[in-house]
């Protein structure tokens, strides 16, 4: 279940930071803007949050494996197309079919985590399935970097969808308790998006999940635009450099188990918020003082991603605790408030990113930092508990 789980959830990063590397080769092989090469990006994220609206009640309704298997056909169609593409506006469309179907297997993944564990158990099981996203996540930019044209990168997530999509079919079997035949019904659904959103312990983590995503996603979005445009390095480096990044995410799962084993979620989300405040302080200063030395940016953003790989376990099961019945609608909820910033970030960053300076993407970065911190150690440590 837990290679599953890291397969399921590792998509996304092979979706996005696979073809990183790529994205200024994208933007000249269709004499196109940077704006629109930032929007095959952005669009699949808009398509991936908005999707798991409708993907999560599905799910609580026909259970996670039929979802799991439409959403992963989706993702693998989606990508041949991406690999067979002519044209700037066909990618963009390829890319919105890979974004919503992704939501769907994203989507899943989490909420199976909720069906099957308690609480405290079901944040270190999220953070073994996320670790196993981190060597996704490292493997995702360094062949990246490596595969000979873009096209490629496409055709190599389409083999890992069409993995997934075999996987589920012939060893996952159905995790929910209990199908709701009303999760479906317009006026059932209302209630249900109303009352999780109204929910306080929801609010916490789901702003935790939120903004601590928002700094990677800027680091994602810009970091091949900056790093390559900016700083003078190679492709291979690149990819290299992002794959490290993944390594740092790895250890901060490693670190998450180990901190729930000593304290409670709050307290370990509180540690996490003082690395990410230190993460994004270090990169605002050093873009601040004009500095052009890679290391000066990619180090700060390690401990960043150390930090993201204690909030995103701890926030994204316990966000769903509160639910057991409708794990996968405040999934979904979570998903799209999620995606729905990492949209607003990149629709900034394709207006502001220039080939002369860090400033978007630090002092972005920086910004992020200081909400995931202030929302570690106010909201979560006041609503971050279960009350009976």
């Amino acid at each position: 279940m837990i290679i599953m789980l890291g397969l399921l959830l590792g998509l996304q990063p092979l979706a996005t930071d696979m073809y990183l590397p790529a994205l200024p080769l994208i933007q000249s092989s269709f004499a196109a803007q940077v704006s629109q090469a930032q929007l095959t990006l952005t669009a699949f994220l808009l398509a991936f949050g908005c999707s798991q609206l409708g993907w999560g009640p599905l799910s609580d309704r026909l259970g996670r494996k039929p979802v799991l298997l439409m959403g992963l056909s989706g993702y693998v169609i989606g990508a041949l197309g991406c690999a067979s593409v002519q044209s700037m506006e066909a990618l963009i469309a390829w890319r919105l079919l890979q974004g919503a179907s992704l939501g769907a297997t994203v989507m899943c993944a989490r909420a199976v985590v909720r069906d099957l564990y308690a609480p405290h158990l079901g944040a270190q099981v999220m953070s073994k399935a996320l670790t196993g996203l981190g060597v996704l996540a490292f493997l995702a930019p360094v062949s990246g970097g490596l595969l000979v044209g873009w096209r490629s990168t496409m055709l190599a997530q389409a083999l890992m969808g069409g993995l997934a999509l075999l996987l589920v079919a012939l060893r996952f079997a159905e995790s929910i308790p209990q199908r709701n035949p009303q999760a479906l019904q317009p006026g059932n659904l209302l209630h249900s998006w109303a009352r999780i959103v109204r929910n306080p312990m929801f609010q916490a983590y789901s702003l935790l999940t939120c903004f601590s995503y928002a700094g990677l996603f800027t680091q994602l979005a810009a970091s091949s635009f900056t790093y390559l445009n900016v700083l003078g390095m190679n492709r291979t480096h690149y990819g290299l450099m992002m794959g490290c990044n993944a390594l740092c995410y790895i250890t901060g799962t490693f670190a998450c188990r180990r901190l729930l084993r000593r304290m409670n979620v709050q307290q370990a989300v509180a540690i996490a918020g003082l690395l990410s405040l230190t993460a994004g302080t270090l990169l605002g200063l050093a873009s601040l003082a004009g500095l052009r030395s890679i290391w000066a940016y990619a180090l700060p953003f390690g401990l960043y991603q150390i930090a993201h790989g204690i909030h995103m376990p701890c926030g994204q099961s316990n966000a769903v605790t509160p639910f057991p019945q409708a794990a996968g609608t405040a999934s979904a909820v979570n998903g799209f408030v999620m995606m729905l910033i990492a949209f607003a970030t990149g629709h900034w960053l394709g207006q502001s990113l220039n080939a002369s300076s860090t400033a978007p993407m630090a002092l972005g970065i920086w910004f992020w930092s200081a909400c995931t911190a202030v929302t570690a150690w106010t909201l979560v440590q006041r609503f971050g508990a279960i009350r009976h």
